[in-house]
């Protein structure tokens, strides 16, 4: 289960970035995860709420925001938001596409104190 991993590196991310800041605790933390990241959602919680606690993320509120697969025409220049995993421009139906949002995750903001 990578996301015990992915978690790791998150905490380290945010650990550096609070020191940088001179802040003592986080109360707040807001990700985004493209639905093509290969991260699943209700684990990434579980890994999280198990490796917060004695961190300077413990107590803080972790929101998780699903980002849908975005791709854009190359024969069209259409940009599109996916409801399936169809790789199928949507108003010309060329398959010459590319992916430009919903395969990454990201750490958006925090809040700290």
């Amino acid at each position: 289960m990578h996301e015990y991993s992915v978690v790791q590196a998150l905490l380290e991310q945010i650990e550096n970035i609070a020191k940088e800041n001179d802040a003592t605790q986080v109360t707040k933390i807001i990700v985004k995860i493209g639905v093509m990241s290969g991260v699943e959602v209700h684990l990434l919680e579980i890994a999280f709420n198990t490796f917060k606690e004695k961190t300077i993320c413990d107590g803080a509120e972790f929101i998780i925001n699903i980002q849908p697969i975005t791709i854009r025409c190359n024969s069209c220049n259409e940009t599109s938001e996916l409801e399936k995993i169809h790789y199928c421009c949507q108003k010309c139906g060329s398959t010459d596409v590319e992916v430009i949002d919903g395969e990454d995750m990201f750490l958006m903001s925090l809040e700290m104190e």
